[in-house]
């Protein structure tokens, strides 16, 4: 069975640098009807487990820390036997949320995660935050960028451990060598290709 995607958006909060800012978060399910991974944890377990629907996670993968990304995740690890997998330079946002209790392991560039017969590759795409990375699936023709990229552009910067500099070159070095008509699937609102992107970030 070819591997699917299943999707769904959960309602919270998202505090940093003493602003707190209520945000719809898309989490994403990639796997078949047997095992799956998840990518990101925000706000709420339920409806993770509802995506889940009693499949094997292989892991909780994190696109980056901050706290609307990974707010659950240890939860939702405990809940299904599965490590939560975040980049070791994202561990200063994660300990703002999480304290002492550590992710379960490390992602790091390069590594490819394979899942129901489908291979994620890391995408270490710093700028954001220091260990944001996206997700390629080539075979289903999409990226999962977390707040790398939106529909319009470039994510935030401008925060506690942002840069925006390096954020454009993460997107123009590591994304933009993708296919043009890799379909975008963000960590928050609609998808995009990076056909319908790239202009806007070469403008910079």
């Amino acid at each position: 069975m070819t591997a699917r995607i299943d999707h769904a958006v959960v309602s919270g909060t998202f505090s940093l640098d003493g602003e707190t800012f209520d945000v719809d978060n898309n989490v994403w399910v990639v796997g078949d009807d047997t095992e799956c991974v998840v990518i990101d944890a925000p706000h709420d377990v339920a409806p993770i487990l509802e995506l889940v629907a009693g499949r094997t996670v292989l892991a909780v993968l994190c696109t980056h820390a901050h706290d609307d990304h990974v707010r659950v995740a240890p939860e939702l690890g405990r809940a299904v036997g599965a490590p939560v997998l975040l980049h070791p330079a994202d561990l200063p946002l994660w300990r703002l949320t999480h304290g002492a209790v550590p992710p379960d392991g490390d992602l790091a560039d390069g590594q490819e995660i394979t899942v129901a017969g489908t291979t994620l590759e890391v995408l270490h795409t710093p700028g954001h935050a220091p260990g944001a990375v996206c997700f390629s699936a080539p075979e289903l023709g999409v990226v999962f960028t977390g707040d790398t990229l939106f529909q319009g552009g470039p994510g935030a910067t401008g925060r506690s451990f942002s840069d925006r500099h390096l954020l454009l070159r993460s997107i123009t070095e590591r994304l933009l060598a993708l296919p043009a008509r890799t379909i975008v699937k963000t960590g928050h609102g609609d998808d995009t290709t990076l056909a319908d992107e790239r202009d806007g970030i070469l403008r910079g």
